[in-house]
């Protein structure tokens, strides 16, 4: 298990193909497609999660995400109800609900997303990374400018599909 700190070089996350730094949310991001034990494709998502870090409740209409916590103690959201796991837990976010996941605690949290399907999520997320690393985001991923509020936009309409 690799676990990456706030000042540790992303390029040694471990099997991730693609690690993205996104300074809005305080995290790292890494990507793999796989399929799963059935030969469908999946997208794994790896996130180590700064304290302090995590993104606002949010809803993807036809996408689920499995959470498996490999380090750490982050809360989820899963409709209006908060719940902190540990290492070994497995938080299922299924199409449609809203939620949302935080580190509240004083040290780094490690995670592994099932994304199923894959849709565009990877893009997406790259994409929001890179406006919050170009200052286009608030801590609370909200635009800071008309220009940004153009360029969020924009992004939206594209990946209509999974937001």
């Amino acid at each position: 298990m690799t676990s990456l700190g706030p000042s540790e070089d992303v390029q040694d996350a471990g099997a991730a193909e693609c690690v993205v730094d996104d300074p809005t949310f305080q995290q790292r991001l890494g990507f793999t497609r796989t399929t799963d034990e059935h030969g469908e494709e999946l997208l794994r998502v790896e996130i180590w999660l700064d304290p302090g870090g995590g993104v606002p409740p949010h809803v993807h209409p036809a996408m689920e995400e499995r959470f498996h916590v490999l380090a750490g103690r982050p809360s989820f959201l899963a409709g209006r109800r908060w719940q902190t796991a540990t290492a070994g837990d497995t938080v299922v976010a299924r199409p449609g609900i809203r939620h949302a996941y935080r580190n509240r605690s004083d040290e780094l949290a490690h995670v592994e997303v099932d994304v199923r399907p894959p849709s565009s999520l990877q893009a997406f997320l790259e994409d929001a990374a890179g406006l919050g690393r170009a200052g286009k985001l608030t801590r609370h991923g909200l635009p800071t400018s008309l220009d940004a509020l153009l360029q969020a936009a924009v992004m939206a309409h594209h990946y209509r599909d999974m937001v």
